[in-house]
């Protein structure tokens, strides 16, 4: 019932501002004041004292000016833009009382709505709260090693890029980085939702909010405080909640339509039982104020924006970072998921296991060539081969290298051009042969991936590599065709290995040796059978399936900054559990938004009959219209707590 929510605004909710006391002390002396003020008068009324006796309208005439003079105020400006709000509402139904000589009522009804703001304000503000609490994760200081080479501790805020940091045992970090020395368990719960502390070691990742195990770590500092994966979780809940979803751009269009529309039928009932039955004119025109206080559709608007608010905190407490209520409830509608394979249904973190040579190539000089080439690109593939290149030896310098999507890549070296790609690559150089085929084929029997290093002239040697399955992945599957989703796996890898990982996982379906544009045309094809589709990935290649499906998920550990800027939803520990528990949230999303609905429908609909029949006073319509609107409140919010569990058990 709050000014901000019925005027519609109440849908963006910052979490990054500082949280403004609800009522200040002032406004609470006010509040008490006005208040016992109207409690006097209704006393006094009650008591057997004369409405219209000065002592009364003293006391009322204080709760209205002091009490209520914002309500005034508000309803005067409605009228003067010609949006008829809550505040046009209560500010009619006060001077309507106050015309009929009630004068007890109206004191009571503008202090009862003064009360039904502030907590509602302050419901929504705990809300808010949720996803505001994740700033206080990173703390306000950091260690860092200072030009001296000593250590010094300064505020995080100025903490620079590129400076080596010092994490002692049960600290929090400050900000993202790499780990240079040390090793240590670091609980990442509150930024990727996984229950157990992961050790950390040279070359990781830390992030900013999580909690250092019992061991010391240096890291460099790899971003700034405004730009940490915190800062960057907290933005993106911040701007998601801009994103309407498409229940709360129904109800707002609905209350817009709906005030007038009450308003009209409020004159009617003031107007014709006087007419058509001889009703007193006074006591049709408060069952009419009666009714305009009811129908205040404030509930009904309250409810949708508080219940997304709250989807989108208990997503970023589980490790879900959701970037708008769109996709949140279009996750209800759900009926098939595609997935790529490297880096999401297998971790991503390739080992190279044969090297088969052609011809009389020397294994060194094979190596040396294909690390070379695969230096320059991120592709899991190419950072396997990478690493079987010993790191003390020079690699060769690489003119007009060229990433070949879908297929490799290739550059010069030593004047000549090389390409190392898959056997699409190797068939469109005119180089494969029945020979290179039967070489490869037992190799992508045994679900290894197989890239070919060419010369401009002939194949040189056959490189294989291997990458675990995730050890959640089966389940997860499984887990998704329990919900009723069809599961597709579209890869770019060649279609032994791919059928391979689908048995493995119970995947329905493998579109394999696919280039970037076709897993986006097979995400159309898959949208025109299912109507809604997600997809999940983690490369660039996948950035245009991504940005094709009704919600792109991303794999925020593994998956590359194009993947995550084009995702919809970013799993931020590769958890492909969390595809369920983010399917879940959707679910119990969209169930408590038809509930909160419901409820505001239905208690409006009883006291709407009171009203008619002249069985409710317009104190008691005010308290009614507060209980629904808290009511709701505290449901939609019931999704905070529900997500405490990860959504682990049956679907809410």
């Amino acid at each position: 019932m709050s000014s901000a929510c019925c005027s519609g605004s109440c849908d963006v909710l910052s979490p990054l501002a500082p949280p403004p006391p609800a009522l200040s002390m002032g406004q609470r002396w006010i509040l008490g004041a006005s208040g016992t003020s109207a409690a006097l008068a209704e006393v006094g009324a009650w008591s057997g004292m004369a409405e219209d006796s000065p002592w009364i309208i003293s006391l009322a005439l204080f709760t209205i000016v002091v009490g209520g003079y914002k309500t005034i105020q508000r309803g005067w400006q409605a009228v003067r833009l010609f949006s008829l709000d809550i505040h046009f509402l209560m500010s009619l139904a006060v001077v309507g009382a106050m015309i009929l000589g009630q004068w007890p009522e109206a004191a009571m009804v503008i202090f009862l709505f003064a009360v039904a703001e502030w907590i509602e304000t302050l419901s929504l503000d705990k809300a808010r709260h949720a996803v505001r609490e994740l700033l206080s994760l990173a703390p306000e200081e950091i260690t860092i090693r200072n030009q001296q080479g000593e250590w010094q501790t300064i505020p995080s805020a100025v903490a620079q890029v590129g400076a080596v940091a010092l994490l002692k045992p049960g600290e929090r970090i400050a900000l993202d980085g790499t780990v240079l020395e040390g090793r240590s368990a670091v609980n990442q719960a509150p930024i990727t939702g996984e229950s157990m502390p992961v050790m950390k070691e040279v070359g990781d990742t830390l992030f900013a909010g999580s909690i250092n195990g019992t061991g010391t770590l240096e890291f460099r500092i790899t971003s700034d405080a405004g730009h940490s994966t915190l800062a960057r979780m907290v933005a993106t809940i911040q701007e998601a909640q801009a994103k309407r979803a498409p229940m709360q751009r129904f109800v707002e269009s609905f209350a817009h339509y709906y005030t007038p529309a009450v308003v009209i039928i409020a004159i009617l009932l003031a107007l014709l039982p006087p007419l058509l039955f001889q009703t007193p004119l006074n006591e049709s025109i408060y069952n009419a104020l009666v009714m305009l206080v009811v129908s205040c559709p404030c509930a009904l608007v309250i409810s949708t924006p508080v219940t997304v608010v709250s989807g989108l905190a208990a997503g970023a407490r589980q490790g879900i970072l959701i970037k708008g209520g769109l996709y949140l409830e279009q996750a209800h509608h759900l009926r098939a998921i595609a997935l790529d394979k490297t880096g999401t249904l297998t971790q991503g973190r390739l080992e190279l296991c044969d090297v088969i040579l052609l011809g009389q190539q020397e294994r060194e000089r094979v190596l040396r060539l294909a690390a070379s080439l695969e230096a320059h690109s991120e592709h899991p593939v190419a950072t396997a081969i990478r690493a079987a290149w010993p790191a003390n030896r020079l690699l060769l310098h690489v003119r007009e290298f060229e990433a070949l999507a879908g297929r490799g890549a290739k550059g010069v070296l030593a004047g000549e051009i090389y390409h190392i790609g898959n056997q699409r690559l190797l068939t469109e150089l005119g180089l494969n042969s029945p020979e290179i085929e039967e070489m490869i084929r037992p190799l992508e029997e045994d679900e290894k991936t197989v890239v070919i290093l060419t010369s401009p002239r002939e194949p040189l040697a056959i490189f294989a590599v291997t990458d675990k399955l995730r050890d959640n992945a089966p389940s997860a599957v499984a887990s998704l065709h329990g919900l009723g989703i069809s599961t597709l796996m579209l890869t770019g890898d060649n279609p032994a290995t791919a059928h391979a990982i689908a048995r493995h996982t119970g995947i329905h379906q493998v579109q394999a040796n696919l280039l970037p544009v076709e897993k986006w045309q097979a995400i159309e094809e898959l949208t025109h059978r299912y109507q809604k589709v997600a997809m999940v990935g983690d490369g660039i290649n996948d950035a245009a399936a991504l940005a094709g499906a009704t919600i792109g998920i991303a794999m925020g550990g593994s998956g590359t900054d194009a993947a995550m800027e084009t995702a919809d939803v970013v799993i931020m520990n590769d958890d492909l559990t969390k595809l369920v528990s983010f399917i879940q949230l959707g679910h119990a999303t969209h169930r408590i938004l038809w509930q909160n609905i419901g409820l505001a429908i239905g208690i409006k609909g009883f006291f709407l009959c009171l009203a008619a029949l002249g069985m409710a006073s317009l104190w008691m319509a005010v308290v009614a219209d507060l209980g629904t609107s808290l009511l709701v409140i505290v449901n939609g919010r019931r999704l905070l707590k529900e997500g405490k569990t990860q959504f682990k058990g049956q679907l809410p």
